[in-house]
């Protein structure tokens, strides 16, 4: 999760830092400088002025207090998003001092004044690479008040510093009105963000369902990822409108604490096993908190043992934090984004995932074979001129496969999607919905074992000077196995452990071991570039054994480009020349051969 570090912009921090300690000046950004360009792209606010902190207050700090999510208030930019990010982010000590790197250093030192110089820096994540933004201390103001994001305290200038930083990675403070808080918060951590519909999923109505979201928000907050929530509007007057239970729509609140709270008094509560599932959010406002069950005054509360409201950290106070029950808290939020950070350290006791990283490009080309940017699969004519991502494969696919997953269209900045998939042969197509969108891409794939993707960027075998010596290919051919039916049995409950290897000049491919069945669905696939079409391609199925596996038959297919029987199910036969010899059970199996190699 924490690479290396590259400055943004080229600008290096310790080293302006060193040349305005040098010549006793306080920094001044000329990449963001105090103008009306760095605040807006259209729309305009009379009068701001841009002051640094020591002009705002007396004795200002980086942190009054520690840092603590009630520190943020939303200013007057639309960014409730970000601010509820930030929030989330403040709970987590090991993320926001990756943000706020070296954060004593750069904090205002009394005892050594001429040690500062108005200069800051900060990290944020963006497509697979941690950027160091720094800035100056300058900050927009109005009648001597900060404009946008704020602290409780008059002097404590965290929230503030970072929201410039963010900024200026943006293009300016207007950018950040209306943003997406699973950006942000994939920007603070490098984590994966998975949104989820509550209405869609209809959590309200399943409680199985519901139960299982819990214990899967309650995991995320445990291992350290951040969380957010809203309440979805669907007009523009809708937008931050407050409902009769307080909350407000159009609105990102953060998740602040999930757990399983206890009822009952002193010993009962340890004996009685009820405990309900709660979570805690905060307004971005510090104001404005829900009034139903469970809120700050709700008689509810007596239920809850005082050592377990002191536990919970429960106050009684308009700070915008309050608890739900999850059952509650689904009933009115329509989206919740869990911001994972996924596991792939090889110490951890907790599940550790496989990553691979994948930097790719939606590029244009009048040839069809080098275009790369064929729109969604209603677009069967362009969709494979997509960039394709495959392990075992070693050129393009040509013609459409079996789907077996795909993610969801949406107008966002990253798409997530989740899938159980067999063990097997996948190639992954990033697509736009539309073709001849052009633009670039990062593709991140965590799996239970290496996927050791890469990018499929060849049409078929190269030419190269040993051609003519070693022969180039004829014929292209994918053997389909489906499935078999009638094996021999293996053992005394009647079942046997089969897979399946496919041969063909020199190259194999095998399939996983199925178990304990005579009748397995295989659903496997092999392809191959053919030199000698004349020579038999050999399909043969095994038993797993522990010692020693053993032989159960094989088919021999010719691939001739102008045999159209899409599927052949044969009988198994021995090895060598014995042809009448059949063996117990059949085989079913597509072929497709062409003698064009892109094809196929």
């Amino acid at each position: 999760m924490f690479s290396s570090v590259k400055p943004y912009e080229n600008q290096r921090y310790a080293s302006l830092k060193k040349e305005c300690q040098r010549r006793k000046q306080l920094f001044e950004d000329p990449l963001f400088p105090a103008n009306d360009d760095s605040l807006f792209y259209k729309s305009r606010i009379q009068g701001i002025q841009w002051k640094r902190p020591k002009e705002i207050c007396n004795d200002p700090h980086l942190f009054v207090d520690g840092i603590s999510s009630h520190d943020l208030h939303q200013g007057q930019v639309g960014n409730c998003w970000f601010v509820a990010a930030c929030s989330s982010l403040a709970s987590r000590e090991s993320l926001w001092q990756k943000v706020i790197p070296d954060w004593k250093e750069q904090e205002w030192n009394p005892e050594k004044p001429e040690s500062y110089v108005g200069i800051f820096h900060f990290q944020f994540w963006r497509f697979g690479q941690w950027l160091d933004v720094v800035i100056d201390d300058r900050l927009p103001t109005l009648h001597n008040q900060l404009i946008y994001c704020h602290s409780n305290s008059r002097n404590e200038f965290w929230c503030a510093l970072v929201e410039k930083a963010y900024a200026k990675l943006s293009g300016c403070y207007e950018a950040l009105d209306g943003g997406n808080t699973a950006d942000a918060l994939v920007d603070f951590t490098g984590g994966v963000s998975e949104p989820i519909d509550l209405t869609e999923g209809d959590y309200i109505a399943d409680e199985a369902k519901r139960n299982l979201l819990f214990e899967r928000v309650l995991k995320v907050h445990g291992r350290g990822g951040l969380i957010s929530c809203s309440i979805k509007a669907t007009s523009a007057a809708d937008m931050e409108a407050r409902l009769d239970c307080g909350l407000v729509k159009g609105h990102a609140y953060a998740v602040t604490d999930v757990r399983k709270v206890r009822l009952g008094h002193g010993l009962l509560s340890f004996f009685k096993s009820e405990k309900l599932d709660m979570i805690r959010m905060r307004n971005p406002w510090g104001e404005r908190e829900w009034n139903g069950r469970w809120s700050d005054t709700s008689e509810e509360w007596q239920k809850v043992s005082k050592s377990e409201r002191e536990k919970m950290g429960m106050t009684v106070e308009d700070d915008g934090e309050f608890w739900m029950t999850f059952e509650d808290f689904c009933k009115y939020f329509t989206d919740i984004i869990k911001c994972r950070l996924i596991n792939t350290s090889y110490l951890s006791i907790h599940k550790t995932w496989e990553e691979a990283v994948l930097h790719g490009a939606w590029t244009r080309n009048n040839d069809p074979l080098k275009n790369r940017c064929g729109g969604c699969i209603n677009h069967k004519d362009t969709f494979l001129q997509n960039p394709q991502v495959e392990l075992n494969r070693n050129y393009r696919m040509h013609t459409l496969q079996q789907k077996v997953a795909s993610s969801i269209y949406i107008n966002s900045r990253s798409v997530f999607l989740r899938t159980d998939l067999k063990e097997g042969r996948y190639v992954i197509i990033p697509t736009t919905f539309d073709p001849g969108h052009v633009g670039e891409f990062l593709l991140r794939i965590f799996t239970d074992v290496p996927s050791d993707c890469r990018e499929l960027t060849l049409d078929e075998p190269a030419h190269t000077c040993w051609s003519g010596m070693c022969g180039y290919p004829q014929v292209v051919s994918q053997i389909h196995v489906l499935a078999a039916a009638g094996l021999k049995n293996q053992d005394s409950q009647g079942g046997a452990d089969p897979y399946v290897i496919m041969k063909c000049e020199g190259q194999k491919v095998r399939s996983p071991v199925k178990k304990n069945t005579v009748s397995p669905e295989f659903d496997v696939k092999g392809l191959f570039y053919r030199k000698k079409p004349g020579q038999p391609i050999i399909v043969q199925i095994w038993n797993h054994n522990l010692i020693s596996d053993e032989f159960l038959g094989q088919v021999v297919l010719t691939g001739d480009p102008g045999d159209r029987q899409s599927v052949h199910t044969l009988h198994l036969q021995d090895k060598g020349n014995r042809r009448s010899n059949d063996l117990s059970g059949t085989i079913a199996v597509k072929l497709l051969s062409s003698n064009i190699l892109t094809n196929v």
